[in-house]
């Protein structure tokens, strides 16, 4: 993505909760205009907390202090409740859904008005939404599956049976609680049977990728349109697929419409034939040929018998059978050009020109919009920066942390007007600020732009176009900004900036932009799932919207979806001349990333920075690339250099600090780290603030930042009980390392926070090891297993395995390992092959791990190596890779990068460079073994400590 690094060196994996309706994952905070906990709206709901945002508004926790009992509450925008149709829409959803009451429906209480909010106060629900359920689990058990489903039946039974059909039943708007009850929300779009005021004959209702054939068709719709979603949703249950696959929403729905559905059967075989039959009836594409009722699909359930009609495929031949089918293909290309209506045909990219001498930063602030459409708010704005940096030397600063830093000016403001953009700019050393408007008279939208001075305030230029439409506006952003860019220091020739930025804005509707926009707002506030369905309904809008794909990618990353990312990136680059120079190659190094081909991503970053030396983007991420690699002098040397552009940057200076620490440079770690911490006040902060701290032999004041850590957050106090549980281990107080893991891995498992709780229990394997419970050892680890097999996971639990024995484990997972493509992951295989080896072959251990450092180039490969050659007798050899280890101690203090810290690992190389000279006959030998009493010389657990303090004589 363009507004953003894809993430910084070390990004924790946050964790997702859902409670009631739809909520948000990330840490970030609810925007300043927002209700926040505590406040009691209207005198009588008590707010508790944000569940989620959505397009419409935002869903929140609270109390009604009436009735003492929890509530869901859903408040309208305040831009949008003028809007009569969508208030229209709003209030439908209570009338509509208070017509059913179901144990399977959510219970909607009451439309209210106070303190100029509307809202809905509806049943609160502690649960997951089932799309939610499918990512993390996939397919479901059959009798599990076959237990949501009728329940969602149930949920429509009744609500069909009062003429309501729901018409946007989704895996999204299915929430299941603890207890296993399903409750169908969202009765937004619902309409009654022969009756709807919300909409149009032709018009397209519902979310793609769950349409009816009708729906698509923009038919009539009744009751057996919900009845084909439930089909599905039932499909994905069972078989973790949808289908019809297809490269996008748009193509699925083609498909939807022509193509019958491959029997679930015949993609899963656990499925029983008789129930694939069912769900193959609910699939039909024709109405008539489909279950008429829910009750039907019940009472066949019930019975567990398949459909008394045979499904079929039809038999096609001649040109009697092509006929109707080319009248489905002939409805849906209608549909699509109505999907794509307005695309601008522009001409094809030209290169930009070599790059100015001096870069220059520069801030759009918001647009004021006097047309009264909120589709234009917030979206023509990151457009203007694409079109800014088609010149090589112009970086745009990101706005939505701009926002960020707005909120805390001495007069707080949500918005970048331009007294606000001109204090923050002058604020991060930005040069110039681009304010504008936009406004409608008639059929003809004005578009205006002016360039600031962020200091003097002087104008640098000012430019004016005016369209006949509004999604006509986009194509003359370019053309908005040449004189722009011209008065920064451009000379490329303003005919040329038309041409090559026309790709980039070439798409099909200004609403798609706006979704587009919109996710990037989200994916900087860590709500990567809503930006995720942000971006995808940018490509249901525009299936050619090459950054909207890009954005998607992103965030499947972020989410953990890795064939996602990787499929996305692959859409988004398919559809390259609709990007920027800039953004292509942005884009494939975001693919390389993605993919673990660091070398290949620092090609492509590399370019990127030579063709435009000021990409904020380009420096950062090259400098994560060349952290995976190890190659830490020149990741350091990047991160420099990001810093340089954005002086400012939380994110540049945070990698800035953690790289210092992992060179050794632990004074520079800590002064970056405070001035990240300044700027933003993160949960890796913190994390690297201790490191810097313990790197210097601070161990105390690494002690109390752990603990300013776990005052943050939930996530914050899992960050911080690894921490302390590594500072346990690294001064040998093993037993008290084993209670905080322990500790900690249960309340991340209550937080639904597996990834962490899965690192406590692999280094709880590892510590349990040291204190000679080869059982406890073993027992953590499998746990760990349990539940994430993470690479790091998997190789943790190897190494255990090997110590406690359970070789032929071990030796599962090195080869689950080796079976990867990305270097990482096979060093680590050849790491514990050379493991299992050194108990009976140490020349084979030390090919091994050669090999595993040629992979990658790893501390944790140069120890073993060490000790292999120890075990052999070659000291001079042995002595090189610790004396290698102790000059790149700082990699011990995090040897996944990943802001889980490992200085635990570190105090044994003392131990080891002591035997190897003292096989050297060495007088110095003393000296290693006494820095290793110097850390852990107090333990009370660590056998070594008796044992080397005869050896020096103390």
């Amino acid at each position: 993505m363009g507004d953003e690094e894809t993430r910084a060196l070390g990004a924790p994996v946050t964790s997702s909760g859902f409670g009631g309706v739809k909520t948000s994952s990330g840490q970030s905070a609810a925007p300043a205009s927002a209700l926040v906990p505590g406040t009691v709206l209207g005198g009588r709901y008590e707010i508790l907390g944000l569940l989620g945002e959505g397009g419409m508004g935002a869903v929140y926790k609270a109390r009604d202090t009436a009735v003492d009992r929890l509530i869901a509450l859903k408040v309208i925008r305040p831009d949008l409740a003028g809007n009569p149709s969508i208030l229209q829409r709003f209030k439908q959803e209570l009338v509509l859904a208070r017509q059913v009451t179901h144990r399977n429906v959510i219970r909607i209480y009451d439309l209210g008005e106070a303190d100029g909010l509307k809202f809905i106060t509806m049943e609160y629900i502690e649960g997951q939404d089932l799309r939610s359920l499918l990512r993390s689990q996939g397919k479901l058990p059959v009798p599990e599956a076959v237990a949501i489903a009728e329940q969602i039946l149930a949920g429509l039974q009744a609500a069909h049976a009062e003429g309501v059909i729901h018409r946007d039943l989704k895996p999204g708007n299915i929430m299941r609680d603890p207890q296993g009850r399903i409750v169908v929300m969202d009765f937004g779009l619902a309409r009654t049977v022969g009756g709807d005021n919300l909409t149009q004959t032709g018009m397209m209702v519902g979310t793609m990728e769950y349409m009816s054939p009708e729906q698509a068709l923009a038919q009539p719709v009744d009751l057996r349109s919900d009845l084909y979603t439930v089909g599905l949703i039932f499909y994905e249950l069972l078989s973790g697929n949808v289908p019809h696959k297809a490269e996008s929403a748009l193509a699925g729905l083609l498909k939807r419409t022509q193509d019958r559905a491959v029997p679930v059967s015949d993609v899963e075989n656990s499925v029983p034939r008789p129930l694939s039959a069912i769900v193959g009836k609910c699939l039909e594409r024709d109405p008539a040929e489909r279950y008429q009722s829910a009750s039907e699909i019940l009472a066949d359930l019930d019975a567990g018998r398949p459909p008394s009609r045979t499904v079929r495929l039809p038999q096609i031949s001649g040109a009697r059978s092509a006929k109707p089918l080319l009248w489905g293909i002939a409805a849906v290309v209608v549909l699509a050009i109505a999907v794509v209506a307005g695309m601008l045909l522009r001409g094809r990219f030209t290169k930009a020109p070599p790059a100015a001498a001096k870069a220059v930063t520069v801030l759009v602030a918001d647009f004021t919009n006097h047309t009264g459409d909120p589709v234009f708010d917030g979206t023509l704005e990151p457009m203007v920066n694409v079109a800014l940096e088609g010149a090589t030397f112009i970086n745009a600063y990101s706005r939505e942390t701009a926002r960020k830093l707005a909120q805390k000016l001495p007069h707080p403001t949500d918005k970048l007007d331009e007294q606000a953009a001109r204090l923050v700019a002058i604020s991060q050393a930005v040069s110039a600020v681009i304010t504008g408007e936009i406004s409608q008279r008639g059929d003809t939208y004005n578009v205006s732009a002016t360039a600031l001075d962020a200091v003097t305030g002087n104008v640098l230029a000012t430019m004016q176009v005016s369209t006949a439409s509004k999604d006509a506006t986009l194509g003359e952003i370019p053309k908005l900004v040449a004189p722009i860019r011209k008065a920064l220091g451009d000379t490329t020739p303003a005919s040329v900036q038309y041409d090559a930025s026309s790709g980039a804005f070439n798409v099909a509707s200004l609403e798609a932009v706006h979704q587009n926009a919109l996710g990037v707002q989200q994916q900087f506030a860590s709500k990567w799932e809503e930006a995720f369905q942000s971006f995808s309904k940018a490509v249901e809008l525009d299936p050619n919207f090459a950054l909207a794909y890009s954005g998607m990618a992103a965030m499947a990353g972020n989410l953990g979806r890795q064939q996602d990312a990787e499929r996305y990136t692959k859409l988004a680059m398919a559809h390259g001349d609709r990007m920027t120079e800039r953004e292509r190659y942005r884009t494939r190094g975001q693919y390389y990333m993605t993919t673990g081909n660091w070398q290949k991503c620092i090609e492509e970053y590399g370019q990127l920075i030579n063709r435009y030396a000021a990409d904020r983007v380009g420096q950062s991420n090259l400098a994560l690339c060349y952290g995976q690699l190890r190659n830490i002098p020149k990741a350091f040397e990047a991160a420099r250099r990001a810093v340089e552009i954005v002086p400012k940057g939380a994110v540049q200076r945070l990698n800035l600090s953690f790289l210092s620490c992992l060179a050794g440079d632990y004074q520079v770690c800590e002064r970056e780290a405070r001035a990240a911490l300044q700027l933003s006040r993160s949960l890796q902060g913190y994390v690297v603030l201790a490191e810097a701290q313990l790197g210097q032999g601070q161990l105390p004041q690494a002690a109390e930042t752990y603990h300013d850590l776990e005052k943050l957050s939930t996530l914050g106090s899992s960050m911080a009980g690894s921490g302390l549980a590594d500072l346990s281990d690294y001064e040998g107080r093993f037993a008290e390392a084993v209670h905080m893991l322990e500790q900690g891995a249960a309340a991340d498992l209550a937080a639904k926070n597996s990834e962490n709780a899965a690192n406590k229990f692999a280094t709880l394997g590892r510590i349990q090891l040291l204190r000679g419970q080869p059982r406890l050892a073993i027992a953590a680890t499998n746990k760990a297993l349990a539940i994430d097999k993470s690479v790091k996971v998997r190789f943790l639990a190897a190494q255990t395995l090997v110590e406690a024995g359970e070789v032929a484990k071990a030796q599962e997972l090195a080869s689950s390992l080796a079976s990867e493509l990305p270097a990482e992951p096979q060093a680590y295989s050849k790491i514990i092959e050379g493991r299992v080896a050194l108990k009976k072959d140490a020349h084979n251990a030390i090919k091994a791990f050669t090999e595993a450092n040629n992979l990658l180039d790893t501390w944790i490969g140069h120890f073993e190596l060490g000790r292999a050659y120890l075990q052999t007798g070659a000291f001079v050899d042995a002595d090189s890779e610790f004396d290698r280890c102790i000059k790149r101690r700082g990699e011990a203090l995090e040897l996944f990068m990943d802001n889980v810290p490992t200085f635990g690992y570190f105090p044994p190389v003392y131990y080891y460079q002591g035997r190897v000279r003292e096989g050297l006959k060495s007088p110095g030998f003393t000296e290693s073994y006494r820095n290793y009493l110097s850390i852990r010389g107090q333990s009370t657990e660590d056998p070594l400590v008796p044992e080397l303090r005869r050896r020096v004589g103390q």
